[in-house]
């Protein structure tokens, strides 16, 4: 077997073709747009270059056959960031079901970021956020929601054999959107919604700058205590929302006021994979036509579930609760046209928001882990802590 580090053109689309014919016979499997990975790797479009360095391989068997791939990444900001020793990432791996080949691609990783003072490496992750290529599928092989990974059940094998440990899980909760709250829940909405003191809304795109800073500002209050989590700016929530602008749908960004003042908001949008699974990994002319197609005329029936915001001062008196009945007033009636809905991921390190989505409705769907694996073997392993 050799390791080939991707550095030309034709590499490059090696590297995101290999998983197309690896997963060619597996019906959940949805290829991802090609410039969403390719992003992630380009020193222009991802600001963690600055201060730190990636890298990819593909792995070739003695017919000259790929048979894996991977990518190293560290930032020197981030290696450091509630680590006890530097920390650097691997992820895009995908590998046939060999445990020497997966060692072979782990040992690149390894020796590429010891070279450049990493102790540790998690994965598989992104080069970025977490929102995106994050964790090892483990449980619930159902189609991939848009930029989140999908792989095979052994490659929870291979990494563990290797010597990976859960650093935490991940848990996507699942919702049938025409089922009604649990009656207690329901009760606790419904007294929410009836206080007078509370209004709910959804967003209209004539009054963008106005939810735009309705956003930053529930945001700014829900996580600023949190480490490492700096204050929004009303330009960075304007950029966001812009840049959600060609697919969202404002009925379904929703928020909840008191006294006239934004205390909460559910972030939804339609779960793109429902259209890119059609365009093969191509956001071309051709493949934008597609998209406008699948969007406008097909449309999506199932939506992803962002974000929760809740300001501190309303937390555990059911709003996210009552947001979700505010939703059910439209979403009941006859002939909605979204179904189903799939949360963005909670950590098993954070009880709270995992009792949020149970109390909207969301059953436990997939799992997701996130491993470490300490180059000092003799170090103590501790997971991810869990907050408070």
């Amino acid at each position: 077997m050799k390791v080939v580090e991707v550095n030309n053109k034709a590499l490059r689309k090696e590297f995101l073709e290999f998983p197309v014919r690896l997963y060619k016979n597996d019906p959940a499997y949805i290829r991802p747009l090609d410039k969403d990975i390719e992003e992630v790797f380009d020193p222009t479009k991802n600001k963690l270059f600055r201060g730190g360095d990636a890298c990819r391989w593909i792995l070739q068997d003695a017919q000259g056959q790929t048979i894996g791939c991977v990518a190293a990444f560290y930032n020197e900001k981030l290696a450091m960031k509630d680590n006890e020793q530097p920390t650097g990432g691997m992820g895009f791996f995908h590998c046939i079901n060999d445990q020497a080949a997966a060692n072979l691609l782990f040992d690149t990783c390894k020796a590429w970021l010891q070279a450049r003072g990493m102790e540790a490496m998690d994965g598989p992750i992104n080069f970025g956020t977490r929102d995106r290529w994050w964790g090892c599928l483990v449980d619930g092989f159902t189609e991939p929601n848009y930029c989140m990974p999908y792989n095979y059940p052994y490659y929870r094998t291979l990494f563990e054999n290797y010597g990976f440990q859960t650093y935490f899980k991940q848990y996507t909760y699942y919702r049938w959107i025409p089922d009604p709250l649990k009656p207690k829940v329901h009760e606790k909405a419904k007294k929410i919604y009836d206080d007078p003191r509370y209004t709910f809304d959804h967003m209209r795109l004539s009054k963008l700058e106005k939810y735009a800073e309705d956003f930053r500002t529930i945001y700014n209050k829900a996580w600023v205590k949190h480490s490492g989590v700096e204050p929004m700016t009303t330009e960075q929530a304007l950029t966001i929302m812009k840049k959600l602008k060609p697919i969202l749908d404002p009925e379904i960004i929703l928020y909840a006021y008191y006294d006239g003042e934004p205390v909460a908001f559910f972030i939804m949008l339609p779960e793109m994979n429902q259209i890119v699974k059609h365009l093969n990994g191509q956001l071309n002319w051709w493949g934008k036509l597609k998209f406008l197609w699948y969007r406008r005329v097909v449309g999506v029936k199932k939506l992803f579930g962002v974000v929760f915001g809740v300001v501190p001062e309303h937390q555990g008196k059911g709003v996210e609760s009552a947001i979700v009945y505010y939703y059910s007033t439209m979403a009941h009636k006859p002939g909605y046209r979204y179904k189903e809905m799939e949360m963005n991921w909670i950590g098993d390190f954070n009880p709270k928001m995992m009792r949020v989505a149970e109390d909207v409705g969301g059953r436990l769907y997939k799992t997701h882990i996130t491993y470490r694996y300490l180059f000092d073997r003799q170090k103590p392993f501790k997971r991810y802590p869990v907050i408070e």
